[in-house]
């Protein structure tokens, strides 16, 4: 019989975070795998180390961080193979996946490769948007309201336009795209109304007002953006 390949969500970094079967299913499972940086790195596997028995075999995917699809895309193909090849034999594999494997998850990307020939089962986690408002004390919404998810990469016409059209904004996957971002909501006016945190539940976080904010960002940072004087009275 075929193994069962579980999604694991590990929460925004802080292993306190992770949900309670999150924990049970890495402390007992026989196969691991996770992403890593090229150079080996892997953020989803510092956030389980402690939970991971000795003896585990791991199974780790090197993803290229490139603006092209295809080097990861053939990253994804080859640590799906190795899956594979464990579930075929039997065994369950866990994958580790910081955040919600659902939410901007590395994990959906094996889970569209593998979920047609093997039993699935996906355990949530923590996103970072439900961090960040917790670690910036921001409600996202109340009553009626719209939360607007944007990614960073966006180009400055079309953010420009989703923000004007949003009454609450995260803004994710900063990074580079720091001073884009920061200067088409200034230009908005509404810098006064943005909060910027990096890091979220991490012991190196920053949480500050956007004007506040550094000049460059790392990665996993986020702009809360909420327009209305007092959007959650």
């Amino acid at each position: 019989m075929n193994g069962t390949l579980y999604g694991i969500g590990l929460g925004p970094g802080d292993p306190e975070l992770m949900t309670l079967k999150a924990a049970r299913l890495i402390s007992q499972a026989r196969v691991i795998a996770y992403p890593a940086l090229e150079r080996g790195d892997s953020f989803a596997r510092s956030i389980a180390a402690d939970l991971i028995a000795k003896g585990a075999d791991e199974i780790t995917i090197p993803v290229p961080m490139t603006v092209e699809r295809g080097p990861a895309q053939a990253a994804y193909d080859a640590g799906a193979a190795q899956i594979a090849e464990r579930l075929a034999a039997g065994d369950d594999v866990v994958v580790l996946c910081e955040g919600d494997p659902f939410f901007y998850g590395s994990f959906m990307y094996l889970f569209a490769r593998l979920s047609a020939r093997f039993e699935c089962e996906i355990v949530p986690g923590v996103t970072s948007i439900t961090t960040v408002a917790a670690r910036a004390k921001k409600p996202l919404v109340a009553r009626n309201e719209r939360l607007t998810v944007l990614p960073g990469p966006l180009d400055e016409d079309e953010l420009r336009a989703r923000i004007e059209g949003a009454e609450s904004v995260a803004i994710m996957k900063v990074g580079r795209h720091l001073p884009k971002i920061r200067a088409v909501i200034a230009a908005l006016g509404l810098t006064d109304k943005a909060i910027y945190v990096e890091r979220a539940s991490l012991p190196e976080e920053v949480v500050l007002p956007l004007s506040d904010a550094p000049e460059k960002a790392p990665y996993f940072s986020m702009i809360l953006l909420a327009k209305g004087a007092d959007p959650w009275l």
